[in-house]
């Protein structure tokens, strides 16, 4: 386990898988994912072979709270590009259906992943697409981890009746700052 002040990063185990898929359909989450159907188990089962057990460019994790050893969220670096050494930052804590919370989980378990992705992967951008109604992340990774904004994609995510742009940020190990 990798750990932090609050919380630790584990691999992803088969037996949290309901409790990601459950995390997963929360909708006021789901809306702000890809991914954005309702999630049964096979979808799990069948993401997590494909991610978690047969690719070795994709590093998922439980984030765990230490002070009761119980999951919190989830997080990974993926769709891992070992030519230019970037990865997809993927993020959410779960409990309690917080998403970003406001008591240190997030910014500790996301400055582990991070730490861990320029520090042990040696990855040299990390970087995420998010939309632009999903705030919490916007500013948390803006104002948290000094992320920039790379680009807009316009019209890029449909939701609720209405097309949003979608903004890519990253984060570049020469700009990491932990």
């Amino acid at each position: 386990m990798i750990k932090g002040d609050l919380v630790g990063l584990r691999a992803v185990e088969k037996e949290d898988l309901q409790l990601l898929r459950d995390w997963r359909n929360i909708e006021e989450f789901r809306k702000n994912f890809r991914e954005v159907r309702e999630l049964n188990m096979a979808n799990q089962i069948q993401w997590y072979e494909k991610s978690c057990v047969n690719n070795p460019n994709d590093f998922m994790f439980i984030i765990i709270e230490l002070a009761d050893n119980k999951p919190v969220g989830a997080c990974g670096l993926l769709y891992i590009n070992w030519v230019i050494r970037s990865a997809d930052l993927s993020f959410y804590i779960g409990k309690n259906e917080e998403y970003i919370d406001e008591k240190g989980l997030a910014k500790d378990s996301a400055q582990l992943l991070i730490k861990y992705g320029f520090e042990n992967l040696n990855l040299n951008k990390i970087w995420m697409e998010l939309y632009e109604f999903d705030n919490k992340k916007l500013n948390f990774f803006q104002n948290q981890f000094d992320f920039k904004i790379d680009g807009r994609l316009r019209q890029n995510c449909f939701e609720n009746g209405k097309y949003y742009d979608s903004f890519i940020l990253s984060l570049l190990n020469k700009d990491y700052k932990i």
